[in-house]
């Protein structure tokens, strides 16, 4: 899903730097499109992140482009490992610093240079993870930012995630499916990782743009945060939030901020308790492929809450039941405190944390899926079902698929009947 803009972009004719000069003096505003209102920012007591990045810019590489262009093979499109507003991201290999030893894989991301905000985001993200340091975040490993006669070249170079995302574990079905204790360590890393940003570091940092798309996975599948281009600096001491265009992506911006365009960290507690909902009904926060009542996801779980009986036709089919119920119904219920309506109600990232650690315990000391009442009334239904070869979760899927076709139109009622005759599980 792509970032969208609620507000007129007002810095549209302002001229931007094209050195690998990064600092502004005299603004400590490094995220894309953003307002800062009299009422809600002041002169900072703490440095900004501009300030604390001269400090540790040294530990950036700087590299040429003609570096960068022979670690892609001339951004062969072979190499090309991703895209999205910003520009193309590609897989490469680059030396060294010593020059000594094997190459090293990276992923390279390279801005689109007709992309004016994408030049705000590229500046936005060296600052923020030039400073940034957890083992939840994705390392930023240097630069290119080269002014020619091919015109201005600005690009990114990170350690590479061999796993990609959790977007595509979770909602591509190529990848088999997750397993139920590897999306809980999931969950805690990337909470782990916004918990660091809030109130682990001199800056208070509002990520922005926490979606599954921009969690990205290791080897281990040790999650990291990725792309700040979107990321701000919190509100200065004695100030509740600030004021700034609404930027984001559908389905995860938190609706105080959409209202007033006030950010603050609890904004980012929505978003995470988005995501949470993703992780255990494996589906998107919003799907336009399904019938219009089904395509939004919040609107959805509101039919099976935790402690129903019923919930557990809410989770992922492809965990195929080997989860715990209970665990599943408290990481319901964390969701549900994320996505309070007023900000103040929601949880601070570092209580969700520990709320997550207990979850995880009793996950590991109970037996997967544990069998609750609503089951049983299905004991005939799951006999046939072993027989057609048709599974426990296919079935009692397919009977709330039935019950939901009443409510709608005659073409999504056909959609179930072809289902249905197929034996869809």
């Amino acid at each position: 899903m792509k970032c969208f803009y609620y507000f007129k972009d007002r810095t549209g004719n302002r001229v931007q730097r094209s050195s690998p000069e990064l600092k502004d003096p005299d603004k400590s505003d490094v995220s894309a499109d953003v307002r800062v209102s009299n009422s809600s920012c002041s002169v900072a007591s703490q440095r900004s992140i501009p300030e604390l990045y001269e400090e540790k810019a040294q530990n950036l590489r700087v590299f040429s482009f003609s570096e960068l262009r022979q670690a892609t093979n001339n951004f062969n499109l072979l190499l090309k490992i991703g895209e999205g507003g910003f520009g193309s991201v590609y897989k490469g290999a680059i030396k060294p610093v010593d020059g000594k030893g094997d190459p090293i894989v990276v992923a390279i991301k390279k801005l689109n240079r007709d992309s004016f905000q994408g030049h705000k985001q590229w500046i936005a993200e060296v600052q923020f993870l030039g400073v940034l340091e957890h083992p939840n975040l994705v390392k930023l490993i240097g630069y290119c930012a080269a002014d020619g006669k091919r015109g201005i070249q600005r690009l990114l170079v990170y350690e590479f995630m061999p796993n990609k995302s959790l977007e595509d574990h979770v909602f591509n079905r190529a990848y088999p499916a997750l397993p139920w204790q590897t999306r809980l360590q999931i969950l805690l890393g990337a909470a782990q990782g916004l918990a660091y940003l809030h109130e682990e570091i001199e800056v208070q940092v509002i990520y922005r743009d926490f979606k599954a798309s921009n969690v990205l996975l290791d080897e281990d599948f040790k999650p990291k945060l990725s792309d700040f281009g979107l990321a701000r600096e919190g509100p200065t001491a004695g100030h509740t939030h600030v004021s700034t265009a609404v930027v984001g992506t559908f389905g995860y911006a938190a609706p105080d901020y959409i209202q007033t365009g006030h950010l603050t960290t609890k904004s980012d507690v929505w978003s995470f308790g988005v995501v949470l909902y993703e992780i255990l009904a494996g589906r998107r926060s919003l799907d336009r492929n399904l019938p219009r009542s089904e395509q939004k996801l919040l609107d959805l779980v509101k039919q099976f809450p935790a402690d129903s009986k019923k919930f557990s036709l809410l989770m992922d089919p492809r965990l195929d039941n080997q989860y715990s119920l209970n665990a599943a119904r408290r990481i319901a219920k964390l969701a549900d405190s994320c996505l309070m309506k007023s900000a103040k109600d929601r949880p601070k990232m570092s209580q969700v944390v520990e709320s997550l650690k207990q979850i995880i315990q009793v996950s590991d000391e109970g037996s997967p899926f544990e069998k609750s009442s609503e089951c049983n009334e299905n004991d005939s239904v799951d006999k046939e079902s072993s027989e057609t070869g048709v599974s426990e979760s296919g079935r009692r899927r397919m009977a709330h698929l039935a019950k939901l076709s009443e409510h709608v139109g005659g073409v999504s009622r056909r959609g179930f009947m072809i289902m249905q005759r197929a034996k869809v599980t």
